[in-house]
């Protein structure tokens, strides 16, 4: 099983950024797919995640209508669009997976599998 994550970098305040995880090693029907974040200092946050098994999604309140995840089978990559970005999104991001749904808390270290991160940075 592989995850590779990129797409992080520099941004302003209010910018965009769209990460990638290119995914291989397992099914995605099986599995939920998705992102969570560690900044210094705050704890790991599940971010955002798709399943395909039970059609579903997950948002953290911190990131609703601001993150957008899908997927691209053909391309077996799964993305997360990041508009209107504040400071406080900066973290290192880590790309996750998970066999079943997403669940109530979206993904974290303790899934089935994660990959080496990514870092964003906002500056105010």
């Amino acid at each position: 099983v592989q995850l590779q994550a990129s797409g992080g970098g520099l941004v302003q305040a209010g910018g965009s950024l769209r990460l990638s995880c290119a995914h291989s090693g397992f099914t995605f029907d099986d599995y939920a797919i998705g992102w969570f974040r560690q900044a210094p200092g705050k704890e790991r946050e599940g971010v955002s995640c798709i399943s395909s098994s039970d059609d579903s999604t997950y948002y953290a309140d911190s990131v609703k209508g601001r993150f957008t995840i899908s997927n691209d089978n053909a391309k077996n990559t799964v993305y997360m669009q990041m508009n209107s970005l504040k400071p406080e999104d900066t973290a290192v991001y880590y790309c996750a997976a998970e066999f079943g749904p997403c669940g109530d808390y979206g993904l974290g270290p303790e899934s089935d599998y994660y990959g080496q991160g990514t870092l964003v940075t906002v500056s105010s």
